[in-house]
């Protein structure tokens, strides 16, 4: 039984990739602030704030020492904030990066202390398409994911072959935290443009995640594997008639 854990997967695509490898048989602890509803919850929960390096470090060494080691890691937790760059405040910006990045690098680097001891391992994280092309009024969330690609980039050279690295690119997920920033005249705007039209479900993320940390996927490390609907390759990704101007509120284009 391998041990895997996940960054905030109290509810949105950890929680579903919590699910999806508990039901395949492996040790999920959940590192997040809040609990995940009771029917809901996959595995244990560990009350951590990410955003803490000596605190990520601490439940990181506590977890292998219980378990034995640890196997897979997914940094998940993750905030975005949608609004027109001369907006960007330094203290959104700052707490942005503390969690979208530096929670990151705190994560995997507490984990690859034990797995390369271990002689194996495998760091995950939760990327997004807005890493690799621009989207308006995204401005340091799509740099902090493209931060997040770098990392693994470099992590992968660093380990191999020891530990593997891989992010997954989710496009357009119907997540809590995409709700709470979408109406629904947004929301079906972007499932026109989409072209398999409609967001991606947090299982199929979910399911993308359990592949990558899976025997299968041995030879894929300091990679990238988008998950988006076709959404790059239609070119829709910056389409900037996506969006509603904070301008006026009329849709552009």
């Amino acid at each position: 039984m391998r041990t895997v854990i996940i960054s905030g997967a109290s509810s949105g695509i950890g929680l579903a990739t919590a699910q999806r490898f508990a039901a395949g048989g492996d040790h999920v602890v959940n590192l997040d602030l809040k609990p995940p509803a009771p029917a809901e919850q996959a595995g244990q929960w560990e009350e951590v704030d990410v955003t803490s390096w000596e605190g990520v470090r601490a439940a990181v060494d506590k977890i292998a020492a219980e378990r034995g080691g640890v196997d897979v890691v997914i940094a998940n937790a993750g905030i975005s904030l949608r609004r027109p760059f001369l907006e960007v405040t330094e203290r959104d910006t700052r707490a942005l990066l503390d969690l979208n990045l530096v929670g990151v690098v705190a994560l995997w680097q507490a984990a690859a202390r034990h797995m390369a001891a271990a002689g194996s391992g495998v760091l995950l994280a939760t990327a997004s398409t807005n890493a690799s092309v621009g989207y308006p009024y995204y401005a340091d969330y799509n740099a902090s994911k493209a931060a997040v690609l770098a990392l693994a980039r470099t992590v992968a050279l660093e380990f191999a072959p020891i530990i593997r690295t891989a992010c997954v690119s989710p496009g357009y997920v119907m997540t809590p935290m995409q709700r709470a920033e979408y109406t629904d005249e947004m929301l079906a705007e972007v499932d026109r443009r989409i072209p398999v039209g409609r967001h991606a479900e947090p299982a199929e993320i979910a399911n993308a995640f359990h592949y990558l940390a899976s025997h299968e996927a041995r030879y894929i490390t300091g990679q990238q594997l988008v998950i988006d609907g076709g959404e790059l390759a239609g070119g829709t990704a910056s389409s900037f008639r996506t969006f509603v101007t904070e301008q006026d509120g009329a849709t552009s284009g």
